[in-house]
């Protein structure tokens, strides 16, 4: 836990976001209005192919996923909001939607996941949001739980995580130095 400006502690995360999206045009779209809610990003992930599961199409037949990584450290507490935000930003792409946004943080111990879905390994955070510890960063690497998502148990995505926890690493020690 760290002090805030005001003397209130808050727990340091650095804040990401997946993008599921079928096409270029909506990942700018997409990418345009999270900038407007939650800053300049700092990292944008390759895009991946997403077939893993059937439950998004009616986005599309065809879906990629990207990730985002957003300037700064932030209160972890922020997590139920910015996935209330997600989920305008989502209502506002059409009807029906036309992206899937899963914002979420890392820090360096884990990858937090939030989710409007309850279930077992989840918890409830108020207001209809969920948290989940999807990943754990463990002997120097990115390690599933039973429960996480097939893509993300197969380190697919490891490369932009391990990126972002280090910016993140970067910037808390930056700041318990005074920087």
């Amino acid at each position: 836990m760290k002090q805030n400006e005001q003397g209130l502690y808050f727990y340091p995360v650095k804040l990401i976001a997946g993008v599921l999206y079928p096409d270029q045009d909506w990942w700018n779209w997409t990418v345009k209005e999270l900038e407007g809610l939650w800053g300049p990003y700092e990292t944008i992930s390759p895009p991946y192919e997403f077939n893993v599961t059937d439950y998004y199409r009616e986005i599309s037949p065809v879906l990629f996923r990207r990730f985002i990584s957003f300037t700064g450290i932030r209160d972890g507490a922020g997590l139920p909001r910015w996935k209330k935000e997600a989920c305008l930003v989502e209502e506002r792409s059409r009807s029906p939607r036309a992206v899937n946004i899963d914002p979420g943080y890392v820090n360096g111990a884990r990858l937090v996941l939030a989710s409007t879905k309850d279930h077992a390994h989840r918890i409830y955070l108020g207001e209809g949001i969920h948290a989940e510890v999807t990943l754990r960063f463990r002997f120097r690497k990115w390690q599933a739980f039973d429960y996480t998502f097939p893509d993300f148990a197969a380190g697919t995505y490891d490369e932009f995580l391990s990126a972002a926890r280090e910016q993140w690493i970067k910037e808390t020690q930056s700041r318990r130095n005074g920087g």
